[in-house]
């Protein structure tokens, strides 16, 4: 009997535990722009609107070094990009999802920074990506982007080079996250010299395929979505918007587009895609992914750093100055816009019916996806200073801020949940 009730007991906790690793991995945000690269969570997912530091914190971390990297989530933990600049280190930081406890760092290379980075970029913008196994960093390293493989306890797997890094101005520095696609993980390094596009096996490291890019600096992170009727890999920039098959390279389709640089990532609707950029030209457009590359519509706003949410038919957007805009997705159609102040670096996300968005000064505003109205539903102030974009999961949200309010500049990832 003694037997029979542990032994129940234990499939009772086991069965428990296995549930709650389902339920995790279901919701998991394993990459840029979260589990269908489109800046949404689950529709079931229910993240609070208001947080302060003594209110819905469920727990907090320092984060060693700088970085405008974004989390990712992956069952029980959580996994951020960070970079030390005084000893010129770059590494992996893992923490307990249920404590924030750091559970290791990797350092995964060291030396040859920049001598110098701009205000509004680091030695670790690009944000991880996993694929449930293993978790893939970029980082820009002695003149090249390196991507460094490592399993769930930072054992390093495999690490090569991509390719070459060296624009002109190289103190503005590489922001593309790498992102996955079937067994292959992709990355971007656009620049002045020999600027590529190249995918890799997940197992080895292994170049699987490789294509050149115009001789021209950019900062956007492609995208893989599902647009009539077939997979596409879509990039903004180098004064178009353009189309790849995700499994060879091949380019399927290309517009021209209303500026050189962009640095945020496409979003669509239905057959639409759509891109804005703010060097030199400013502008918003929308162009048929049916191969025709027909430009729908265009306007003159400028979302330079921020990429956009497409939502039930209308596309929201924030630009640089912090105005906050909504239009019909299919005929550009503005239906309102709203100021919501500060300068902005961070996307959009979105969950239960309302956007979030990090402006520069560490403030999030939270508003309703409604294309009738503006409808402000909080405003919540974390540290003073926030280029990250936040990680939605299990109903919390998993935000990188930064303060001064000690001196010295600190970071700090939070856990904000109920």
């Amino acid at each position: 009997m003694r037997t029979h009730t542990r032994s129940g007991l234990f499939c009772c906790m086991l069965m428990t535990c296995l549930a709650t690793i389902d339920t995790w991995a279901a919701d998991d945000w394993r990459v840029w722009r979260g589990p269908n690269s489109n800046g949404i969570a689950p529709s079931d997912q229910k993240p609070p609107v208001n947080w302060a530091e003594s209110k819905n914190i469920l727990w907090k971390a320092p984060l060693p070094g700088r970085g405008h990297a974004s989390p990712i989530v992956v069952d029980d933990r959580v996994l951020i990009a960070t970079a030390d600049e005084k000893q010129q280190i770059q590494s992996v930081v893992c923490f307990d999802r249920t404590s924030g406890q750091q559970l290791w760092k990797t350092d995964v290379s060291q030396g040859g920074f920049a001598a110098k980075i701009h205000q509004k970029n680091t030695h670790a913008s690009p944000t991880l990506a996993s694929n449930g196994e293993t978790v893939f960093a970029a980082f820009p390293h002695h003149k090249s982007i390196q991507v460094t493989a490592l399993n769930l306890d930072g054992k390093q797997q495999w690490q090569i080079t991509a390719g070459g890094f060296l624009p002109r101005a190289y103190q503005f520095g590489y922001a593309p996250s790498p992102i996955l696609y079937e067994d292959k993980v992709i990355v971007a390094a656009e620049f002045e010299v020999n600027g590529y596009i190249a995918a890799f096996d997940q197992q080895t490291g292994r170049e699987v395929w490789r294509i050149k890019r115009p001789n021209k600096l950019n900062f956007s992170t492609p995208i893989v979505a599902r647009i009539a009727g077939r997979d596409q890999l879509l990039l903004s920039g180098n004064s178009k918007v353009a189309s790849f098959d995700p499994q060879t390279g091949r380019e399927l389709w290309s517009s021209p587009s209303l500026w050189v640089v962009s640095c945020g990532t496409m979003v669509w609707d239905k057959d639409l895609v759509f891109a804005s950029g703010g060097f030199p030209t400013k502008g918003t457009l929308a162009v048929k992914a049916d191969g025709s590359g027909k430009v729908v519509w265009t306007n003159r706003v400028k979302c330079y750093e921020q990429s956009m949410l497409a939502h039930n038919g209308y596309l929201y957007a924030v630009d640089d100055n912090g105005i906050a805009y909504c239009w019909n997705a299919q005929t550009g159609k503005e239906q309102w816009k709203s100021r919501l102040g500060g300068k902005v670096s961070s996307s959009l996300v979105l969950a239960n019916g309302n956007l979030y968005l990090s402006n520069e000064q560490g403030k999030t505003f939270v508003f309703r996806a409604n294309p009738e109205k503006f409808e402000l539903v909080a405003e919540n102030q974390l540290g003073d200073e926030c280029f990250a974009s936040p990680a939605l999961c299990g109903n919390q949200i998993f935000h990188r801020a930064a303060s001064r309010a000690s001196g010295a500049r600190k970071e700090t990832l939070y856990c904000i949940g109920e």
